[in-house]
């Protein structure tokens, strides 16, 4: 199966950069979304990108003009699917909406579209379920930025077809990406260990064991991670951080449980850079 036509829903960060990686990769892509002017948002980020990758030299004009010309955007769901061979969901990390969105691809797209979900820790068998095809369903966990970042976990749900798998990760390679391939695992393997560290990095800053800017600075030098825990989280949202580390809880036990101070975070509404505050203050500095 090859995949022509390929369909986002959701235009938050993750679908924004889905869209851009695959319509440069040389996919029409259609970015979905309930409101027009968060699509118009994100095709304004996508040029700048773009943009900023022509003055880089790390593509040519021709190649963004390429890009923005297989780039659609669409208000409503069944206009947006309907002729997808391929649906990626990239809504937020709840459970509930994850089961709706699929329940509704699983009635509105094509009979041999492949449908994924951009999940970082819910369960694909569950998601897959709604669908009514289940053997069509696939996790593909991207990362943010998503168009620098080069891994893609392809997640395979119970049920997953070996042809869903292939076609997913030929998909994922368009888009200039590596795979990794997952059996279904709650968090798989990057969140599942990314939590941990996170967690605990929140709990020495909660004893007072170093400022939050030296635990970053520790990772990064000591450890050589590209980015400290803390910007990772005020980048991802310390409330996605939090939904994470709840279902890891539930689901394999205490050592997932969440700080107290990332709690508190949350409450207070320091969910990170969307919000202009999280373990750092950027008010004023973006």
């Amino acid at each position: 199966m090859e995949v022509r036509n390929l369909s986002v829903i959701g235009a938050g960060v993750m679908g924004t950069g889905i869209a851009h990686v695959s319509a440069l990769g040389g996919i029409h892509t259609t970015l979905v979304d309930i409101s027009l002017e968060i699509l118009e948002k994100a095709f304004t980020k996508i040029k700048g990108r773009l943009q900023k990758g022509v003055e880089l030299k790390s593509i040519h004009q021709g190649m963004m003009e390429q890009a923005l010309s297989r780039l659609k955007l669409e208000v409503d769901l069944e206009k947006g699917v309907r002729e997808a061979d391929m649906v990626i969901e990239a809504v937020p990390e709840k459970i509930e909406l994850k089961l709706e969105i699929f329940q509704k691809m699983g009635q509105l797209c094509k009979k041999d579209a492949i449908c994924a979900s951009n999940t970082s820790a819910l369960s694909i068998t569950e998601i897959a379920g709604a669908t009514g095809q289940p053997e069509k369903c696939i996790g593909m966990h991207f990362f943010n930025p998503v168009h620098l970042m080069r891994l893609v976990e392809i997640v395979r749900g119970l049920e997953t077809s070996d042809d869903t798998y292939e076609v997913t990760k030929g998909v994922a390679e368009i888009m200039g990406k590596e795979t990794v391939e997952v059996k279904e695992s709650p968090g798989f393997v990057t969140s599942r260990i990314n939590a941990l560290i996170g967690n605990e990095a929140f709990y020495l800053l909660q004893e007072g064991v170093a400022s939050a800017e030296d635990i970053d600075k520790a990772l990064k030098l000591g450890l050589n991670h590209p980015m400290g825990p803390f910007e990772l989280v005020d980048l991802v949202g310390l409330d996605i951080r939090l939904s994470v580390l709840e279902f890891l809880h539930q689901r394999l036990g205490e050592k997932y449980r969440p700080c107290p101070l990332l709690v508190k975070y949350v409450n207070a509404g320091r969910l990170g850079r969307k919000t202009g505050k999280g373990v750092y203050d950027y008010k004023g500095k973006e």
